[in-house]
């Protein structure tokens, strides 16, 4: 009795486990209104290739997606509307669950998540980077409608 107790008990735990993350999956998504403006900077492939860089440091990203340029001209709030801190504190908690994806093939899209990022923490990358950056999770999350922080990613 003891033997075939033990795994349909495990059969409805994992079932139970099952119910649950699909349940939680699907309550954690919440939309984010896309707005005409920002559709179009989503389908514009000119001006596809940005590089973030900070003049009073080394560091630099390339990014290359197409309308992003576009979008961080046209939509995302302007440069000095956060502080540089709370750029950095988002970027940390994104670019962390970023790195989590990229390392998990299997479980997300390999297309979206390619290459890691190298963000220290400890590194003053200065602001036009930490601004840079934070705006393309803002544009990648509302673009391919992924949900990388506790928070929506909002314009």
């Amino acid at each position: 009795m003891k033997k075939i107790l033990l795994p349909i008990l495990f059969i409805a735990v994992v079932f139970i486990g099952v119910l649950h993350s699909c349940k939680s999956s699907k309550s954690s998504k919440e939309s984010v209104e896309i707005s005409d403006k920002e559709k179009v900077a989503f389908n514009a492939t000119k001006g596809d290739t940005i590089s973030i860089a900070d003049s009073e440091t080394e560091y630099e990203i390339i990014i290359i997606e197409p309308g992003f340029n576009f979008w961080l001209q046209s939509i995302a709030r302007p440069e000095g509307y956060y502080s540089q801190s709370f750029l950095e504190n988002r970027n940390r908690i994104l670019v962390i669950e970023w790195n989590q994806r990229v390392i998990q093939p299997l479980r997300f899209d390999t297309n979206l998540y390619e290459i890691q990022i190298n963000y220290d923490a400890n590194v003053d990358y200065g602001y036009e980077v930490n601004y840079k950056l934070y705006n393309y999770f803002v544009y990648f999350q509302r673009k391919y409608n992924q949900r990388l922080g506790p928070f929506l990613p909002r314009i």
